[in-house]
């Protein structure tokens, strides 16, 4: 199973293309260019569900990509609760860049990513989904 995760937003969206134990490609891009990464990565990957984030700027996001599932374009296209997916994101991403320096005694919680990480809240929102599988 192929998941396309999107964490939607006002100013940007976090985009994740998942399998179970591994995230093939992720993004972050404005809301406008959604579906056209959707459209390649669909093209480019065997993507089962989309699964859009029922957060600020989903009903857009759901509202585009509909329009290109009824033509055949993209797989189905389902909304998935995204409640604390940006804290689950946020200490994944520390997982994965872990703090340098004096950042290394300040608590993780206390600590802000110093670059966007929407792409790992779709990352969660695309898991999610992939778990109840």
């Amino acid at each position: 199973m192929t998941v396309l995760g999107i964490d939607p937003g006002r100013d940007k969206c976090g985009m994740a293309v998942c399998v179970p134990g591994a995230v093939l490609v992720r993004t972050i891009v404005p809301p406008a260019e959604v579906p056209r990464v959707v459209v390649a990565w669909a093209a480019a990957h065997p993507i089962d569900v989309i699964v859009v984030g029922g957060g600020t700027g989903s009903r857009q996001i759901m509202a585009a990509l509909a329009g290109l599932h009824a033509s055949g374009r993209l797989p189905p296209v389902t909304a998935e609760e995204e409640r604390d997916s940006t804290l689950a994101a946020r200490r994944r991403y520390f997982e994965e860049h872990p703090a340098k320096g004096w950042r290394k005694l300040v608590p993780r919680s206390l600590q802000v990513p110093p670059e966007p990480y929407d792409d790992y809240a779709a990352v969660v929102i695309a898991e999610r989904r992939l778990a109840k599988i």
